[in-house]
């Protein structure tokens, strides 16, 4: 099955880039082009990874990854930075993000982290699966 990943950037060339590349490394790849369309998308359906890019006008990464989270709280989030805005990517992952990449990034070491995400979200859902809660006791009538 191949890993459901939604690219958010306001970088044209910059989606084209990565999901061509990442299209040839087997993954599922949907865009969006905004904070607000991505998360339409996340709404309408399940991707386990989203790549998301801390600078966008309108609403920037982080007010996109509070929504994700509050949408689809099991959904991991990679944030992607410039070096100037490493801080933020640190707050990305105090707010739920799995982890960060810094511009430019290796595209060896971005399917790695991906692939780690993907692992950290099933392992979510199976913990959630095996959590059994016992059933109460009935009383017995007197």
């Amino acid at each position: 099955m191949k890993h459901k990943i939604l690219l958010v950037d306001d970088e044209e060339k910059m989606i084209k880039y990565l999901s061509r590349h990442l299209i040839k490394k087997g993954f599922d790849v949907s865009t969006a082009c905004s904070g607000i369309a991505a998360l339409e998308k996340v709404r309408e359906q399940d991707f386990a990874v989203v790549l998301l890019d801390v600078l966008m006008p309108g609403m920037d990464g982080i007010e996109t990854l509070r929504e994700i989270k509050k949408i689809k709280p099991l959904t991991e989030v990679i944030m992607v930075t410039g070096h100037a805005s490493v801080e933020v990517g640190i707050e990305g992952m105090k707010l739920g993000a799995f982890d960060y990449v810094i511009k430019p990034f290796d595209l060896t070491e971005l399917v790695t982290k991906i692939h780690k995400a993907y692992d950290q979200r099933i392992y979510h859902e199976k913990g959630i699966e095996a959590v059994d809660i016992p059933e109460m006791p009935s009383k017995k009538p007197s």
